[in-house]
């Protein structure tokens, strides 16, 4: 997959947070200037949550910026929130269609198959969906699929884990072999996969003798569910947790136990201030700008569109120095420049082993069919290329040093 030349446009892009309820999500402050827009043009956005998920608000406040630069009016934006991953979608695309939206961009991953319906329906409006999988193959020239490369974002969070644990080491906190993160997941998906993994591997980069337990939840969204989960694997000898996960359940439970945390989507410093540490999040602004403007100008938009850390689609929040291992900015600051050079690669294959041996190779389940029938070989010059061959993470290997305690589907 070839990423757009339309997103060198948004290469330098300055990170902003906004803070909600003890939430702060990511967000960007743009570097356009606001011109005067089409007063007829309408955009509509699909969320699974409200601003209560760091989730869902990225979304919408990422859609409030490319609005002002896009030199949109308020009006000109219509937001369903709390739209469940069922017919309901449908629906609320079909109803924003009828109320004029010319571009419809939905958020959730179950969204897909009736954001597609939606798109058979209306062949005029455009439908962008993000975390998808089948605008490559489906190639319907009003329906398209977007991610972000979010694996960097979380290497570099893993990065400060570790840093994070070695500090923990050498004050005698915990000896090398106690050095065990946990981590939260929703689903055991090839996209939650990849993020807890690109984080261990993160950590393990500077910290060798760490490992990994993870435990899903089943849900996206759920406090209750999120708190238990990360009080389990902190009563199972979890040192620091991380996750992938909407709520402030996990956070909490880490503040409250004194456990040192690197949060997904947003900061949460003013509420956990002593475990807080960093977080990554996908801005979605750069896209938004991408692809309203070509709507706009009746220009095509990619079947299948990745934002990376160069373009300013994967961003870190400001690290939390109380909580954060001494230097650990200047170590991020090097990974940061590594990684957009391409000097690192998230996925190196000489840095784990799958069933205790080397992977030199692998074929991914990129052209998405019902059996998920692997089609594509993904290894190559040493590293596995993730998010290349599709925007949609297809890395789902079990790597050495992880342990699932349960399953999600």
């Amino acid at each position: 997959m070839k990423k757009s030349n339309s997103m060198k446009a948004f290469a330098v892009m300055t990170s902003a947070v906004i803070a909600l309820g003890g939430l702060t999500a990511c967000g960007n402050s743009g570097s356009s200037e606001g011109g005067s827009g089409d007063p007829d043009f309408k955009v509509g956005l699909i969320c699974c949550h409200d601003d209560y998920s760091t989730y869902d608000l990225n979304f919408i406040e990422s859609l409030e910026v490319a609005r002002k630069n896009l030199g949109l009016s308020e009006s000109q934006i219509i937001v369903k929130k709390n739209v469940p991953e069922s017919s309901e979608c449908k629906e609320a695309a079909a109803d924003l269609a009828d109320r004029g939206c010319d571009i419809i961009f939905a958020d959730s991953f179950g969204h897909e198959p009736y954001l597609i319906e939606a798109a058979d329906e209306y062949p005029d409006v455009q439908f962008c969906h993000a975390t998808g999988t089948l605008a490559h193959t489906e190639k319907k020239p009003n329906y398209h699929n977007c991610f972000a490369t979010i694996y960097e974002g979380r290497y570099l969070g893993g990065v400060a884990a570790g840093l994070k644990l070695n500090e923990m080491i050498e004050s005698g906190k915990i000896t090398p072999d106690q050095a065990v993160m946990g981590y939260i997941g929703a689903y055991t998906y090839a996209e939650v996969i990849s993020g807890y993994t690109s984080f261990y591997l993160g950590a393990k980069s500077v910290c060798p003798s760490v490992t990994m337990k993870v435990q899903f939840t089943g849900t996206w969204y759920d406090e209750t569910a999120e708190k238990e989960a990360a009080t389990k694997l902190i009563s199972s000898g979890c040192v620091l947790l991380s996750q992938h996960a909407d709520s402030m359940g996990a956070p909490t439970a880490c503040e409250n136990a004194g456990v040192p945390d690197v949060s997904y989507n947003g900061s949460t410093r003013d509420a956990c201030p002593n475990t807080f540490i960093i977080s990554s999040c996908i801005d979605w602004a750069p896209y938004y700008e991408y692809a309203i403007k070509a709507a706009m100008d009746g220009k095509e938009i990619d079947y299948d569109w990745a934002g990376d850390i160069v373009s300013g689609s994967v961003i870190m929040t400001e690290l939390n120095e109380t909580a954060a291992a001494p230097g650990t900015q200047e170590v991020l600051d090097k990974v940061t420049e590594e990684l957009k050079s391409g000097k690192l690669h998230v996925f190196d294959t000489s840095t784990f082993t799958v069933d205790g041996k080397p992977l030199d190779s692998y074929k991914a389940d990129i052209d998405t069919d019902p059996d998920y029938t692997p089609d594509t070989e993904v290894v190559k010059d040493g590293y596995f290329h993730e998010s290349e061959y599709r925007c949609a993470p297809y890395f789902d290997l079990r790597i050495d040093g992880i342990e699932t305690l349960n399953e999600m589907y």
